[in-house]
């Protein structure tokens, strides 16, 4: 007897073999019992009965939808700074006065934890309106304490107010405040003798992120980041080779990150050592078109290093204002030539192992019944269409 039965659908289980990992099955159903998977195949061999039953007449059901990198909680917005970049201002013109990701960090920590409640949710129920089931938050736009602390609260509260799992990430390494006594370094002690000791205690993080580039954090202060996430018990991400080779990706892969995110500069070793380590790719084409670059992560190295590639939103105000996860299916297939198999492991099985996440991603028994269901002739699709939204209905732990 189970709980929940979705029939009269095909399945994109994402659990197929080497051949063919998106697992499809034809005229399938899927059952749940306890907010579990309890069966998934073909309906022809489904036996068994259920307390409700859904005809899905037709449609694909996919493991729910994982938006696995974004900056979804933040102040105000930088449309004007959009604007007057296309009017021929440059980056260092708009920072001179004023603008940048600091305008940002002034909004963010001016903002009440209810006004960025308020400015993150449409955001967020955007996402879920596209079967995202799961997705992850990063701080990063506070750079005190109390503020870091502030929009990892908003965090938890988003994801205890709607149906959707939300992970947290401390980006407390995300940029060097200009007024802070004792500049990079001594803010890099802030991080790792503050931050990350009281986001662990409290319990709002559920790993560490940082930003490893020339603008930001050198390697040497990343390790420090690094090595205190681990005395605190916490995972790693890491902002790594968006702008340059510093080596981030290999120093992800020595830490054995969850993920090393961007990668545009990275090394073919690099990836290598991500590969061995076990991390995972994660691109974000939203920031690549946004910010008309024309570096490339390197793709062919990544699938010859035997490593996984997840897609996410990057959904941020400064370089990927973007607040859809199907459309970056689509620029991750044109602009990163990912084929549509890999685009769709990339936003469900590879962005759960982004997150460090083993109960989630395809449709298996004893993983969590999160569903997204798509009214399409082929998930293929998904990646096809520019805008619109196929999406008729989300499962969250079976509910």
């Amino acid at each position: 007897m189970f709980d929940r039965i979705w029939l009269n659908a095909k399945l994109a289980t994402m659990d197929g073999e080497a051949g063919s990992p998106l697992g499809l099955v034809e005229d399938g159903a899927v059952a749940a019992k306890d907010g579990q998977i309890a069966w998934v195949g073909s309906r022809a061999a489904l036996t068994g009965s259920a307390t409700e039953t859904t005809d899905c007449d037709g449609a694909w059901i996919l493991p729910g939808l994982i938006d696995c990198h974004t900056h979804l909680v933040f102040g105000g917005h930088r449309a004007a700074e959009f604007e007057q970049r296309l009017n021929g201002a440059t980056y260092e013109q708009i920072a001179r006065a004023g603008g940048g990701i600091f305008s940002t960090v002034r909004a963010t920590r001016a903002a009440t934890e209810g006004e960025l409640l308020d400015a993150a949710t449409p955001r967020l129920l955007g996402l879920m309106a596209e079967g995202v089931t799961t997705v992850e938050v990063k701080s990063g736009y506070g750079l005190t304490l109390a503020d870091e602390m502030k929009m990892l609260r908003v965090a938890r509260r988003l994801g205890a107010q709607h149906p959707v799992e939300v992970v947290t990430s401390l980006l407390a390494a995300h940029a060097v405040p200009p007024d802070w006594p004792g500049g990079a370094e001594a803010y890099t002690g802030f991080v790792v003798d503050e931050a990350v000791p009281a986001a662990a205690a409290s319990g709002l993080a559920d790993a560490v992120d940082a930003f490893c580039e020339g603008i930001a954090f050198s390697p040497a202060q990343t390790a420090r980041v690094f090595e205190a996430a681990r005395r605190a018990g916490l995972p790693v991400k890491l902002h790594a080779d968006q702008l340059s080779d510093l080596g981030s990706a290999a120093l992800a892969a020595r830490f054995g990150a969850l993920s090393a995110d961007h990668l545009e500069h990275a090394s073919a070793g690099g990836l290598q050592a991500m590969a061995a380590a076990g991390s995972v790719a994660v691109l974000l084409p939203g920031a690549t078109y946004f910010l008309r670059e024309i570096r490339l992560p390197d793709v062919p190295a990544m699938r010859a290093a035997g490593l996984r590639m997840a897609l996410s939103t990057d959904m941020n105000p400064g370089s990927s204002p973007a607040r859809s996860l199907l459309l970056m299916l689509n620029l991750g297939c044109t602009l990163f030539r990912l084929t549509v198999t890999e685009a769709l492991l990339g936003v469900t099985r590879h962005a759960a192992a982004a997150l460090g996440l083993t109960d989630r991603g395809v449709l298996r028994p004893g993983l969590r019944a999160d569903l997204s269901l798509f009214r399409v002739g082929h998930p293929a699709e998904l990646c096809y269409w520019i805008g619109g939204n196929p999406c008729i209905g989300r499962v969250v732990a079976g509910r």
